[in-house]
């Protein structure tokens, strides 16, 4: 809601869903180049247990087409019309939905009135279930382990056309593994269609994780950074008007990979973003141990065995002089809608297998190493033992 000039917002929840529990589709080996490709289906189940309220609880909520109206449509003599239509539908800048409705769409009646072909279901993850993520095709690592779990192309192609140069590359793996043998000192990239681009993670912390010694990634604030502070996210900046001349950082404007919709991709509480972006809104509380993402991988395999993925959806609501509802606004506001933690963890009953078949052989190993050692140590200094012995008997 809004309060004087800034926009009030206020954090609900957890309310919980079971994603990402379907098998891959269509997995086909190609052994000609070495890769795997599959499809990732969607699909999410609410879970009431490990929820505040249910699918029915309402919400007042940013009207989301009525804020995208302006920016999809930004001749003047459209936005007449737009407004004329807003205004019959009795349509405003905040809205009631549900839980459902906000999620997985609701037929908006503001855009069930326009005079042509428009979809008219509207929805932040719409449409999600029986939906499916890729074609993925990454390598086996068949003919090169370090390669294993590399994403060589997704739907069909090596580069994304949101970006421009190196911004606009696949890269890495889609973080469910990585290539075997990870050194601390490594840059892990992977891709996540989430957020329309490859990202990247940097070596925190050593952590046990169920008796399995795994190492913390995280993503730093480098990447979510401006191009002022680093050069290498300059090709993120799409426009100078909203990034104050690609000054702001913590948030990414990724409308064209959204049909133009303003959607706008930042961490929880826009943790790591510029004062400009959060400014403007009332109830935030960013703090990185609630708000960050990690992975946390075991080396040895580069399996990630837990992971924790925050991410914040908002959309950009802009003044507008010919739709009445947006023309009291005294700026461009940047306004959070959700923000979801997507979690994973190894279960006890595979940790142990894991323990047992991987951790305990590799350790089993290295206590023979350190046996060999040992040994070859002794032999070592008995023949010099041997070897000074009979010098010394020799020059007698």
């Amino acid at each position: 809601m809004m309060n004087s000039s800034n926009i009030q917002v206020k954090q609900r929840g957890p309310y919980t869903y079971r994603v990402r529990f379907l098998a891959k589709e269509n997995v086909t080996q190609d052994a000609e180049d070495n890769t795997v490709s599959f499809l990732q289906p969607n699909g999410a189940i609410f879970e009431p247990s490990l929820s505040v309220g249910t699918e029915a609880d309402n919400f007042t909520v940013l009207n989301l087409a009525v804020a995208a109206a302006s920016h999809i449509y930004q001749k003047q003599f459209v936005q007449m019309i737009l407004n004329s239509l807003i205004n019959k539908s009795k349509s405003s800048m905040f809205q009631v939905r549900t839980l459902r409705e906000l999620l997985w769409g609701y037929r908006d009646p503001f855009l069930s009135l326009v005079p042509y072909p428009v979809t008219t279901t509207v929805g932040l993850f719409y449409p999600y279930n029986n939906t499916a993520d890729g074609v993925y095709k990454v390598f086996n690592g068949k003919d090169n382990i370090s390669k294993v779990a590399i994403i060589d192309t997704y739907k069909g192609k090596r580069n994304l056309s949101y970006w421009e140069s190196h911004c606009d590359m696949i890269n890495g793996t889609d973080a469910a593994s990585f290539p075997p043998f990870v050194e601390k000192s490594q840059v892990l990239q992977f891709f996540s269609s989430d957020i329309c681009r490859s990202i990247y993670a940097v070596f925190e912390s050593d952590v046990n994780l169920k008796g399995i010694p795994v190492y913390r990634f995280v993503l730093p604030s480098k990447a979510f950074a401006s191009p002022v502070e680093n050069p290498d996210n300059y090709c993120f900046c799409t426009e100078k008007i909203i990034s104050k001349n690609c000054t702001s950082y913590g948030v990414l404007d990724i409308s064209k990979c959204k049909e133009g919709r303003p959607v706008y991709i930042s961490l929880p509480h826009f943790l790591y973003a510029s004062p400009d972006v959060s400014e403007p809104i009332d109830g935030l509380n960013p703090n990185e141990e609630e708000h960050r993402t990690y992975l946390d991988i075991e080396p040895i395999t580069g399996f990630t065995l837990q992971f924790a993925k925050r991410l914040q959806v908002n959309l950009l609501v802009k003044p507008s002089e010919k739709i009445q509802v947006l023309k009291n606004l005294k700026r461009n506001y940047i306004v959070p809608i959700l923000w979801l933690n997507e979690t994973g963890t190894i279960g006890d009953e595979k940790a142990n297998m894991f323990r047992s078949q991987v951790t305990g052989k590799i350790n089993l190993l290295g206590l023979i190493e350190m046996i060999l050692l040992s040994v070859g140590v002794v032999m070592f200094v008995a023949f010099m033992i041997s070897y000074c012995a009979c010098r010394s008997k020799t020059i007698k």
